[in-house]
């Protein structure tokens, strides 16, 4: 067994980026996922979010130490103030995050779970169909450069 430094420790999924910060891990081959962020970015005024697309080392690692499958990527993931957000719920806290009138996306909550799981669930499973699919993860923007997290 080998004792690595700490600097050559690799890092762990929490220690990747500022938990401080909220984070939005994407499907970043989905054109309405990615459409999601590009509006995110839009109006979150103070800057916040930082990004991360699944498909990349730190969301992968953030997909699996929170039980969502990494071989499809039908789920984003939100982490704010330390709790993780899937699904729907995701979406929501998203947009509360965001701030007024936004914040007005938590009526969704309203919805029995298992209704607000099933709604996502319909858009997630056909969302290729429905928006299409990049062949890869697009240049991001200057702006989303300097948000996105690897």
């Amino acid at each position: 067994m080998t004792d690595l430094s700490e600097q050559k420790r690799p890092l762990l999924p929490g220690q990747a980026y500022d938990a401080r910060q909220p984070l939005l891990v994407f499907d970043g081959v989905c054109v309405f996922c990615s459409g999601f962020v590009q509006i995110v970015l839009k109006i979150d005024r103070n800057k916040r979010f930082r990004l991360a697309t699944a498909q990349s080392p730190l969301g992968e690692a953030l997909f699996r130490e929170h039980g969502l499958p990494t071989e499809d990527y039908d789920s984003n993931l939100a982490i704010i103030d330390g709790a993780a957000f899937t699904k729907l719920d995701s979406f929501v806290a998203v947009m509360a995050a965001l701030g007024w009138p936004w914040r007005a996306a938590r009526l969704l909550i309203v919805l029995p779970r298992p209704l607000r799981d099933w709604l996502y669930d319909r858009i997630a499973k056909n969302r290729y169909a429905l928006f299409g699919r990049k062949d890869s993860c697009e240049i991001p923007s200057a702006e989303l450069r300097q948000r996105l997290i690897s």
